[in-house]
């Protein structure tokens, strides 16, 4: 099994002729992925890599003649509202936003009526999820060859809001044979469609993933959400927090940005020290070396 992913996952990509999304493309028809369409206003009737191009979303589900699942967002940020609202208007349940910088109210108003709608959005400003060996939606772990080599099946689930990071603890793991689940680059901005506590149910739900590792920085409340979904509800998973940047707590830091435009440390309680009680209080297991974390795993699968 995998996390919102499976081989029969059919995905567009709207926005597909832009340079950035062409390589995106290539990359999951590479990996072998379905990507059964794109979506540039009008360019209908061309064609990226073999996909065929519609000037909407809805032409592409009557092409498709069935359910499309999901959609891979790249469009620029003045335009991302209206292609989300279009992709979900025709069914889509899953949409990965890759595009950044966009207005925050335009994110809340997107999150908003995706719940409405019973789907799911994973960003913005993130490069999507893999299944390993499964699926690869986004531009996660980039060429094809390279997501094999970093991303292998196995019973680890993996949630970050770096990019860079989804893959270094996804290799990480991979190299120490336990592997990857399913990965989800979530996205750094202030307002996600999906943190780390409204996805652990998904994982909660998988029988393949047997524990999870999150990467956690100073800055924002992600991780205060996360422990207290664990206090309330009884999790199968044990978790593994890998802790960056705790040079932050310095006073002289305070009201900065830490990596991402989501975590800004306003005050004692976002910082490194502050966030490591917490997730410890919750039971969660916090390392602060990314080579800590497979026997950190182990042990918290074996108890």
């Amino acid at each position: 099994m995998s996390v919102l992913l499976t081989p029969e996952t059919t995905f567009i990509v709207q926005g597909i002729t832009g340079r950035e999304a062409v390589n995106l493309t290539r990359e999951c028809l590479d990996y072998g992925s379905r990507v059964v369409g794109g979506v540039t206003p009008g360019r209908k009737g061309r064609e990226v890599h073999g996909v065929p191009v519609f000037d909407t979303v809805g032409q592409a589900v009557e092409h498709h003649g069935s359910q499309i699942d999901g959609s891979v967002v790249t469009v620029p940020p003045a335009f991302t509202k209206d292609a989300v609202i279009e992709a979900l208007d025709n069914g889509i349940k899953l949409v990965v936003i890759v595009t950044e910088r966009i207005p925050r109210g335009d994110v809340a108003e997107m999150v908003e009526y995706a719940d409405r709608q019973g789907a799911r959005i994973i960003g913005p400003n993130c490069l999507g999820l893999i299944a390993p060996g499964i699926c690869k939606m986004g531009g996660i772990g980039g060429p094809a060859k390279d997501a094999e080599k970093a991303y292998e099946p196995g019973v680890v689930g993996v949630m970050s809001r770096s990019g860079g990071m989804t893959t270094e603890i996804s290799s990480t793991l991979t190299a120490a044979g336990l592997g990857v689940s399913t990965a989800i680059s979530i996205g750094g901005d202030a307002i996600i469609g999906s943190t780390y506590a409204e996805l652990m149910p998904f994982f909660e739900a998988d029988e393949q993933t047997e524990a999870i590792v999150i990467y956690s920085e100073p800055g924002g409340r992600m991780e205060a959400q996360l422990a207290e979904w664990v206090r309330e509800n009884d999790s199968r998973l044990p978790i593994v927090a890998f802790m960056a940047g705790k040079f932050m707590d310095d006073e002289e830091m305070q009201g900065m940005s830490f990596g991402h435009a989501g975590t800004i440390v306003e005050g004692k309680e976002d910082s490194a020290t502050e966030k490591i009680a917490r997730l410890e209080e919750a039971g969660i297991r916090v390392v602060e070396r990314i080579d800590e974390i497979p026997e950190a795993v182990r042990e918290g699968v074996s108890k």
